[in-house]
């Protein structure tokens, strides 16, 4: 299935890096947190890639016209460093389609700029370019694939230090529990999407506003459960958050490195 990853965002509340960087871009280790996503993807042998390019989109063209394997793979060096011979590959069998979408595009816009992209494809995968996940993603396909629904999306519970309150009219508080232990959940992305998605969308609408609000009143949209570990990357504590456990090493989302189970 061919994955359309929305790469355009601002990525105002990381401002410490988008202000050289567009968002996607945002190192976790050697390699930025898009490329992290698409080796997920990779894994699961998903590697037919739609960029959807907003702000800074020449720094994510540059990134991967100057791909360098060398950082991130084993190789043997000879001849004075003369000769250098990969033992292993990131990105050889990966197809990416470079599209700039719009500096200011919401992500219904972006996903219908790429509609060209996506003829043929009765069924596609789509994302955020800032988040990240160990779910096993063939139970997710499996699932939406056993149902009519236009669109799946990851449901989890939000990663936030925040209180839920209720309270009555007076003010007074009658239940006050941390977010987390609220039992809301939050889209956390990960779509599956059939093409029929283009019919629900109209100009200049956000994906999961009006598009998801028609496919709910037609029951054809569906949120996949997932309690497993579950990162988006807004925020600098997020980001120290993904930093700590890629710095501890085996990261959960790093299901395609040897020996690491792949959760379910």
């Amino acid at each position: 299935m061919k994955v359309v990853l929305f790469c355009g965002g601002l990525g105002m509340r990381l401002r410490d890096y988008a202000d050289s960087v567009p968002k996607p871009m945002v190192p976790i280790g050697y390699r930025p947190i898009l490329w992290h996503l698409m080796k997920y993807y990779s894994h699961f042998g998903h590697r037919d890639f739609v960029l959807c390019l907003g702000y800074r989109g020449d720094a994510i063209k540059h990134y991967f016209l100057n791909y360098e394997e060398y950082t991130t793979n084993d190789f043997v060096l000879t001849n004075g460093g003369q000769t250098r011979r990969l033992l292993s590959r990131d990105i050889e069998d990966w197809r990416i389609t470079f599209v700039d979408t719009g500096i200011k595009a919401n992500v219904g816009e972006r996903l219908v700029a790429v509609r060209d992209h996506l003829k043929g494809e009765d069924v596609f995968l789509a994302n955020y370019a800032d988040g990240l996940t160990s779910l096993h993603l063939p139970d997710q396909v499996s699932h939406f694939e056993s149902t009519d629904a236009v669109a799946s999306f990851l449901s989890v519970k939000p990663n936030l230090s925040y209180h839920f309150v209720e309270s009555d009219k007076s003010g007074s508080v009658t239940s006050i529990r941390n977010i987390a232990e609220s039992g809301i959940r939050v889209n956390g992305g990960f779509f599956v999407l059939r093409n029929e998605i283009f019919d629900f969308i109209e100009a200049g609408e956000e994906l999961v506003v009006e598009p998801f609000r028609r496919l709910t009143k037609a029951r054809r949209l569906i949120a996949y459960p997932y309690d497993g570990f579950w990162q988006a990357m807004d925020t600098a504590k997020d980001k120290a958050r993904i930093d700590g456990l890629h710095d501890a090493g085996s990261p959960p989302w790093q299901l395609w490195t040897n020996g690491h189970v792949t959760a379910r």
